[in-house]
């Protein structure tokens, strides 16, 4: 009964004309990006922070998280269309759905995606309302070591999760922590490594790393080219697919709705890894495998409903434990810093309207999308039309003013031109700039409990080890990172016996 008296509070909220006007904001530009090719998810949402500074925390929180898994609906209308991803997890989708579209079934590929989507992202969102306020209880005892310890795991894990190189992540994670050490010490008052620039004592902001990086950088690395691949233009009447059609796609949408949740709550890329989970799951539990490739509907089904669970997901662990599960959830984080809210286990009682707001949100965003991909399809295909010539300095434009606009500061502008093009240049050496930003994020909080822990022990170290919880995390942390090393001195050792083999066979 709790739970339903906090859910009607929370509906009290998000019904109201001025947080619905925000919620249907965010979801139609999460639609917008979503189909964009070359414009995620992440890119939308950095473009989009500065404008959120004028708002309250619940508004901005619900039009920043309607961008996010909005996009997850809009990226299967260029896949199904085009056989263009518009968004990293709709890769899966464009196997089977343009190839239903060359069979004139491009209507149906685009309802069931839009209801896959539907019915995962409210199943998603129903066990999220079920699952996050027991878990903040249960972080509630977690003290500063624990908290260490669980900040520890969550940059491991998606290091590991990463699809780069450990390594590489690590590195590029560290490097984000290290950034996040400029400016004042909040224990001693000195300003570190701020080199006399005084807009540098609050350190360097979430905004300015995050634009430069993932819309700046984004810009620069992909080439300004007009898309002039054929476009599907389904009609309204064609849009219900068949009853054969919803038989084939019933199973396929509930295991991707399941599985999507259960992969969404790691952290990492848990909504493109849970689309390609979902695919060969459907393509072995099939009774026609044969048919993948060509058309399944089971292809089209269980991947959209699956990174949209997945999507939904990743905002248990942010809410409850205040832990970003990806870059996504981690600019979301660092909205509601900007907001004078901080997420985590204190988030459900000292900020309930922000919490139930949110989640309630949520279920009338998931409405508000399946109205906009059905109907509205036609009109969204024309905006795949516009050259990028004209689409990109529009970006950039931007991109400029809204950082200049969160602190009228000249230097925050600089900040987003430098990562800009410190993003190209990761990009090209094939480096994850994504880390870097969690790193970031992450950086004043791991400090603070770090700092905290150590003086709780008087400076002993072993604190993480004597109390049970900090001692399981760190070594589940500490198995992560041996059985990645493990594996890859198997790899090696597959590679060079390979080798040998081909040099025993060339001598030959």
């Amino acid at each position: 009964m709790e739970t339903l008296d906090s859910l009607w509070l929370g509906f009290s909220v998000a019904l109201r004309p001025d947080v619905l006007w925000y919620a249907f904001l965010g979801c139609l530009v999460g639609t917008l990006v979503g189909m964009l090719p070359g414009i995620g998810p992440l890119a939308g949402i950095s473009i989009l922070l500065p404008l959120t500074f004028g708002l309250d925390a619940t508004k901005a929180i619900v039009m920043l998280a309607g961008i996010y898994y909005g996009s997850q609906y809009g990226g299967s209308t260029t896949s199904i269309l085009l056989r263009i991803p518009g968004e990293a997890s709709s890769v899966m989708t464009c196997i089977d759905g343009n190839a239903m579209a060359r069979k004139g079934r491009a209507g149906a590929a685009l309802c069931i995606a839009a209801v896959g989507s539907f019915i995962a992202g409210t199943f998603g969102v129903v066990l999220l309302t079920l699952v996050a306020p027991p878990l903040a209880d249960f972080a509630l005892g977690f003290g500063p070591p624990e908290y260490t310890a669980l900040l520890v795991l969550g940059l491991i894990f998606l290091a590991y999760m990463s699809t780069s190189s450990l390594v590489r992540t690590l590195l590029m994670a560290a490097l984000g922590l290290l950034l996040g050490t400029i400016g004042i010490d909040v224990m001693t008052g000195h300003f570190r490594y701020s080199f006399d620039i005084a807009e540098l004592g609050d350190g360097i902001g979430i905004v300015p790393v995050a634009v430069g990086l993932f819309g700046l950088g984004e810009i620069l690395a992909t080439p300004s080219r007009q898309v002039t691949t054929e476009v599907i233009r389904p009609r309204l009447r064609e849009l219900w697919p068949s009853r054969e059609e919803w038989r084939q796609s019933a199973w396929p949408i509930a295991r991707g709705s399941a599985l999507g949740f259960v992969v969404g709550i790691i952290p990492g890329s848990a909504h493109i890894i849970s689309s390609f989970m979902s695919y060969a799951l459907e393509k072995r539990v099939s009774k026609t495998p044969e048919e993948f490739g060509r058309g399944a509907v089971a292809g089209v089904a269980g991947p959209e409903s699956a990174n949209n669970a997945a999507s939904t997901a990743s905002f248990v662990p942010m809410l409850a434990l205040g832990i970003p599960t990806g870059p996504v959830t981690a600019v979301l984080i660092a909205a509601l810093l900007i907001h004078g809210v901080p997420p985590g286990p204190t988030l459900v009682n000292d900020h309930p309207n922000v919490f139930w707001g949110f989640v309630a949100s949520m279920y009338v965003g998931n409405l508000m999308l399946l109205a906009l991909n059905l109907p509205l399809v036609g009109v969204f295909v024309n905006l795949l039309r516009i050259p990028y010539a004209y689409l990109y300095p529009l970006i950039i434009m931007f991109c400029v003013i809204g950082v200049y606009e969160v602190n009228n500061s000249i230097v925050d502008v600089w900040i987003m031109l430098i990562m800009g093009v410190a993003g190209y240049g990761l990009k090209k050496f094939r480096f994850d700039p994504a880390p870097l930003v969690l790193g970031l994020v992450i950086a004043p909080m791991f400090e603070m409990s770090l700092r905290q822990s150590l003086i709780m022990s008087d400076g002993a170290w072993m604190i993480f080890l004597e109390r049970p919880i900090s001692l399981a995390l760190l070594a589940l942390s500490a198995g992560l990172l041996a059985w990645s090393g493990i594996a890859r001195l198997m790899r090696r050792k597959d590679w060079r016996a390979k080798l040998a083999e081909a040099g025993t066979i060339s001598e030959l």
